[in-house]
């Protein structure tokens, strides 16, 4: 996969505990099946209202454990928690970049990966300050103890498939149908996070899109991503 082999590291950056799942768990599930080892960094998690109900990081941080499980995640991290800079990391974002870089745990210093996923952008501010730290984190040019993965790619939520991506270049497809029923049990770990369908957040909706992309490549089911970095030996 990607040229990754065996044994090899990956490391998902999300902004928040849930992005790894309903943005590309398929993937994450196939690689951990391929026997590459996944690493999952969780930014923000704070309790407060949110659309459509509340968002209490007690039950998100057992959501993401249970999630991450069902995933094969190795290592998992959620930093910021309740912290007074999950309100608004885009004002934080030199901490964020150093989170990244060289946050305990689960960092690029602390996994060394082959390969990093991180938010391709989105129209949620937190998702916008985690791709630009994630994309200062991994700039060119060498640094003592900050590794450089060869493979870097952004993937979307699905409120930005159904929206802000549709027309977006994500040229890299990443067929998902051996692990479907993986993602399927990962993202009924989310019950807070899961909307009913049409919307976007349903595993109705979300499954469609899987299926549309699985389209282009002749495949039931499929993920898209963004490539920022793709460098083979």
């Amino acid at each position: 996969m990607f040229g990754l082999l065996p044994g090899d590291r990956a490391l998902v950056v999300g902004a928040h505990p849930d992005d790894e799942t309903v943005g590309m768990a398929g993937t994450i599930a196939a690689m951990t099946g391929y026997g590459i080892q996944v690493d999952v960094l969780s930014v923000v998690c704070v309790t407060t209202p949110m659309y459509g109900g509340h968002s209490d990081s007690r039950t998100r941080l057992d959501e993401f454990h249970e999630a991450c499980d069902v995933l094969g995640v190795d290592r998992r991290r959620v930093a910021w928690l309740d912290d007074r800079r999950a309100a608004s990391p885009s004002t934080h974002l030199s901490e964020l970049v150093a989170l990244i870089e060289t946050g305990e745990d689960v960092s690029l210093a602390a996994s060394r990966p082959a390969a990093l996923f991180i938010p391709a952008g989105g129209h949620h501010q937190d998702h916008q300050a985690v791709h630009l730290a994630a994309l200062a984190a991994v700039r060119p040019g060498p640094r003592p103890g900050r590794p450089l993965p060869r493979l870097v790619l952004g993937y979307d939520g699905p409120e930005d498939r159904a929206w802000l991506a549709g027309c977006a270049p994500r040229p890299v497809l990443i067929d998902i149908t051996s692990a479907l029923q993986a993602k399927a049990k990962a993202l009924a770990c989310y019950q807070s996070q899961l909307r009913d369908d049409p919307h976007p957040r349903s595993i109705e909706k979300i499954q469609a899109q899987d299926c549309a992309a699985g389209a282009e490549i002749g495949a039931h089911a499929a993920e898209r991503f963004a490539v920022y970095r793709m460098a083979f030996s």
